[in-house]
């Protein structure tokens, strides 16, 4: 059997088409290369990004709604901050979910922030973008040891880059080697991987299988290019680990991601616990 179409899907990296192009301003700003700088920087990756959207809206919410809707999206991951994020949790509580941000190099600040966020949009999640911090900040670093410990004190996982970045900087803050010692430290963490982890997506297999609280979301891939190890790994003994994640509007279209679904070979039993139930679990949203 297919991708079933009874399913009450959580996209656990969604957002809204904006105005313009300046949410990624921060990281065309560290780029040196002139031919990366385009309105999105990693663009050169995908096709047929959906840029048509941006600034052809009045509602943005409104179209990611549609979108959702058409492809039985239940509920989406947003980013809390921002004046339309805000009015989507507001207005549609029960189709978005907030996720908080995160910057070691802020320090304590930083960490005050993350209370913030969380007493004033009840974040369920952060996330963490290693590579593209400024100056960039490893995984394993020790300025994001409390970043972690407060995750695990406020009893919300941390959603993190892995892997090659897409854009073209330097990609060592993302080994997923690095992953590793963080789940050592912190036994109690509850750590998902974003990007991919490519190329040592198999390496990512390993730690998953060492370590019970690490998980990979399947975000910035269309589904035909998901991993074939990430794939084995749901099919034999991971199909608790693995998290459904999109990149609409950011690089992919909801069209794209869902018509090459149909084709991704997991088995029966991997489809409500990928496409729903592993998601649910890790943002704690039936308690």
């Amino acid at each position: 059997m297919g991708m079933p179409t009874d399913i009450a899907i959580i996209d656990t990296m969604i957002g809204f088409p904006a105005e313009d192009f300046k949410a990624y301003d921060f990281i065309r700003a560290q780029l040196k290369d002139p031919s990366a700088k385009f309105d999105f920087p990693v663009e050169y990756m995908f096709k047929n990004v959906p840029k048509e959207l941006y600034g052809s809206s009045k509602d943005p919410i409104a179209v990611t709604l549609h979108e959702m809707d058409r492809f039985g999206i239940a509920m989406g991951l947003i980013g809390a901050v921002g004046e339309v994020s805000t009015k989507a949790l507001k207005d549609h509580p029960d189709r978005f979910i907030p996720t908080g941000s995160v910057d070691p190099n802020r320090g304590m600040d930083g960490i005050r922030d993350m209370v913030r966020q969380y007493e004033k949009y009840g974040v369920r999640a952060f996330g963490a973008f290693n590579a593209g911090y400024n100056p960039q900040v490893g995984i394993s670093d020790a300025l994001m040891y409390p970043i972690y410990a407060k995750c695990v004190e406020l009893g919300v996982p941390i959603f993190a880059c892995a892997g090659v970045p897409g854009p073209r900087f330097p990609m060592w803050p993302q080994e997923v080697r690095l992953i590793d010692q963080v789940m050592y430290d912190f036994p109690e963490l509850v750590f998902v991987t974003r990007h991919g982890c490519e190329p040592w997506e198999d390496l990512a297999v390993k730690l998953m299988l060492k370590w019970p609280n690490l998980y990979y979301s399947t975000s910035a891939f269309a589904p035909k290019h998901y991993p074939e190890a990430i794939i084995r790994y749901a099919n034999t003994r991971g199909a608790d680990r693995v998290i459904y994640a999109g990149y609409f509007p950011m690089g992919l279209s909801l069209e794209r991601i869902m018509t090459d679904m149909r084709s991704v070979p997991f088995n029966d039993n991997v489809w409500p616990k990928f496409l729903c139930g592993n998601a649910r679990k890790v943002l704690k949203l039936d308690s």
